[in-house]
């Protein structure tokens, strides 16, 4: 109840409350229904983003819902019109959706207003009037939103940072509690991809807020200091990612010492503990928990030093590193969230941070709202058209039975269709099973509470604590949301009309008949299977890991200042490997016989994850520690690795395949072995000769030699692991 969703859901509460009391006391309750109505079509193009694009967003919003409104209404006046009018229309609206994220929830206004079109709630006022009252709704919510805003205008941002924290600190702790166990199984995997995917899509928004806040109101202390915390929170995502730990050797080297690597485990679940405390006061805006970091950190030092001492280093010394790795990634850590407590605090640095406006708009995803995207995806190959066509029959279909049966209410069905059916089958199914569960349950406790009273006050305030709660629990959690949906419709009704237990009974029917047209439909009318185009998310997903990569080679190369390029090309690996995962999530959910090469291409996302993984683990060791020249021998592994991923998207992309040259790569791992060996017999002699303590350029010599060495050869087992994947689902597919 924290999140931007409930304020967003006290927003519009409030924005439909208050017209409709006022104007229900002064006679004109049709008016006060038709303002809110206006309300209802704009808020849902009210999301996290920059002040420009939230005012842009519901301003169209409100301009389409009216204008829809005002053609579908008279349309709908006459019989033969009716039929192109809906084709045409929900085609038109829905196809405006190639526009991105903001539009597609623009469009849903227009939709909705087609719909909304045909109930008939205010026949009091002419059709013109009310799409006049509909814009004016669309004002007076952005009114009421701005008016929000402004009372804390930090309040959103800090609600999505703080969001951003407790997933960071849910991500922290399924990383170890995947080192904790003993097999790694699917549903884990799953649910760090989602994961991942979440936290991709919050720093895309806290980006867009930061960013654009930044470059309207300069660079004041507060923007300044919250994208400072947002930059701590993307690394800490990279560090998470890059967890220098192959998990089964860890498990396998401390496996008759498990209470040492239990401490070590403990204290990265500590560290997202205090993350989530500290998003905790955030969230309720009170004082921040207390910094026990520091000092837990101290006891972990103290607990490396005390292995050390109990080992013979020279048959434990990969369990030495291994434990060493780990400590210098949960010092960074450590160190992140110490950032984040200090900038709340007011206690950090007073240097001087400055971000130039070219580079900071290449972290920004534009859109092309130019008419040129119109044309181009005027084609059956686009998702978008395909559903916008599919989305106009289903709707006229639903009409046309609604009209032929005589159905009370029958505008519920065409909602139901509007509501539920997306781009995708995989989604469209959940929606409708949740849906339909969502409102069985609802009309199940609607009937109990009509049973025990038929009292309209308390119909008036349980349907707008149910709209309320509805709102704030849509993005969240749509089985529970669509509960509440149709007790908020059904009190609401309930108001106007005496027969609730009708009323309840039409909303199931309608439901049902609207959920199963829309399943039905997604099935049956040129349906987008991910099958037919995992291929090339795939490709572009192994494009973005090998960019990355290429930084990371080149960066180790010149070891100057970070380049902006690396930080992009970062930016768009963990961006690209969202899409492949959420693709595959998807996949997953459409019909078996649709599921072509699942278990491959659940490999390749598998591969394709952990490449990534170990990409960011090497960048980020020799991004935070002193190293030395690259050799050749690296040079030769690296131009191996960089071959595999070339020749998978080749395939990918039915173009020639690479020749292979001489395989270099068993003598240059032989040389990076035996430079590792010269050091740790180096180090031997000097633990013979007395010195126990090793000084700081032999340890990170070790550590570099034991760390890139097994990166590298990790990193070349993956991409060819990936290549022949790729030819597997290739062969499989011209079977």
């Amino acid at each position: 109840m924290r999140s931007t969703d409930f304020s967003k859901a006290i927003v519009l509460t409030i924005s439909i409350v208050i017209p409709i009391l006022i104007f229900s006391n002064i006679g004109n309750l049709e008016i006060g229904v038709s303002i809110a109505m206006g309300c209802l079509l704009s808020s849902p193009s009210d999301v996290p983003g920059s002040f420009k694009h939230k005012v842009y967003g519901v301003l169209a919003a409100s301009i389409l819902g009216a204008s829809s409104f005002l053609i579908a209404g008279y349309s709908a006046t006459f019989v033969w019109p009716v039929i192109p009018m809906l084709l045409i229309m929900i085609f038109s609206i829905s196809y405006l959706s190639v526009y991105g994220f903001r539009a597609s929830l623009v469009t849903f206004a227009g939709l909705l207003a087609v719909v909304l079109s045909f109930a008939n709630l205010s026949s009091g006022i002419e059709i013109w009037e009310k799409s006049l009252l509909i814009l004016a709704g669309g004002m007076w919510y952005l009114l009421i939103s701005i008016g929000w805003y402004f009372i804390k205008p930090e309040r959103a941002t800090e609600q999505l940072l703080a969001e951003t924290m407790e997933i960071t600190a849910d991500y922290l702790r399924l990383r170890i509690k995947i080192l904790r166990t003993e097999h790694t199984d699917q549903e884990l995997q799953k649910e760090l991809f989602q994961l991942q995917t979440e936290l991709n899509e919050h720093h895309e928004s806290l980006r867009e807020i930061l960013i654009r806040s930044r470059k309207t109101s300069g660079s004041s202390g507060y923007s300044r200091k919250r994208l400072l915390i947002f930059i701590d929170l993307v690394d800490m995502l990279e560090l998470a990612m890059a967890h220098p730990i192959d998990y089964e050797r860890m498990r396998l080297s401390f496996r008759n010492d498990e209470a040492t690597l239990k401490i070590f485990g403990d204290f990265t679940l500590h560290l997202a503990d205090q993350l989530e405390n500290i998003a905790l006061a955030v969230h309720k805006n009170t004082k921040l928990p207390e910094n026990k970091i520091p000092s837990e950190l101290e006891n972990i030092k103290t607990a490396l030093h005390q292995f050390r001492s109990k080992i013979n280093i020279g048959e434990q010394r990969e369990a030495m590193l291994l434990l060493r790795n780990l400590f210098d990634y949960q010092s960074k850590q450590a160190q992140k969230i110490n950032n984040i407590d200090r900038i709340l605090r007011n206690l950090e640095d007073k240097k001087k941070f400055f971000l130039k406006d070219k580079e900071v708009k290449k972290f920004l995803t534009p859109q092309d709202y130019s008419f040129k995207t119109l044309l181009t995806n005027l084609n059956f190959s686009s998702a978008i058209f395909r559903h916008s066509l599919r989305l106009a029959l289903v709707v006229l279909l639903g009409y046309l039975i609604g009209d032929y049966f005589s159905v009370q209410n029958s505008y519920w069905i065409l909602l139901t269709i509007v509501v539920i059916m997306r781009p995708n089958y995989g989604l469209t199914k959940v929606r409708t099973r949740k849906r339909i569960v969502g409102t069985l349950i609802g009309g199940a406790i609607a009937i109990g509470i009509v049973f025990i009273t038929q009292n309209t006050i308390v119909y008036a305030v349980l349907g707008i604590l149910s709209l309320t709660l509805a709102f704030s629990l849509i993005q969240r959690n749509y089985t529970t949301a669509a509960i509440f949906i149709t007790l908020s419709i059904i009190f609401i009704y309930a108001l106007l009309q005496p027969e609730v237990l009708n009323v309840i009974q039409f909303r199931i029917v309608d439901t049902l008949i609207g959920a199963g047209l829309a399943a039905f439909g997604n099935l049956i009318l040129w349906p987008k299977w991910e099958a037919q185009n995992v291929n090339n998310v795939i490709a572009t997903s192994i494009k973005a890991n090998l960019d990355y990569f290429d930084q990371i080679d080149d960066y180790y190369h010149k070891k100057e200042q970070l380049p902006l390029s690396y930080k992009l090309a970062r930016k768009k690996a963990f961006i690209e490997m969202g899409n492949l995962s959420g693709a595959f999530q998807r996949m997953t959910q459409e019909p078996k016989s649709k599921q072509k090469d699942l278990s491959v291409i659940y490999e390749i996302v598998g591969l394709n994850h952990t490449f990534l993984t170990a990409s960011a683990s090497l960048g980020t060791y020799i991004r935070t520690h002193p190293t030395t020249s690259a050799s050749s021998d690296f040079d030769i592994y690296t131009r191996a690795i960089s071959f595999n991923l070339t020749n998978s998207v080749n395939i990918l992309e039915n173009r020639k395949r690479l020749e292979k040259g001489i395989n270099e790569t068993t003598k240059a791992g032989k040389s990076l072995h035996k430079k590792f060996d010269n050091l740790a017999r180096e180090r031997d002699i000097e633990i013979k000769a007395g010195k126990e303590q090793i000084d700081e350029p032999m340890r990170f010599k070790l550590q570099e030699a034991q760390l890139v060495t097994g990166q590298l050869e990790w990193l070349l087992d993956i991409s060819e692991k990936l290549q022949e994947n790729v030819e597997r689902l290739n062969i499989k597919e011209h079977e």
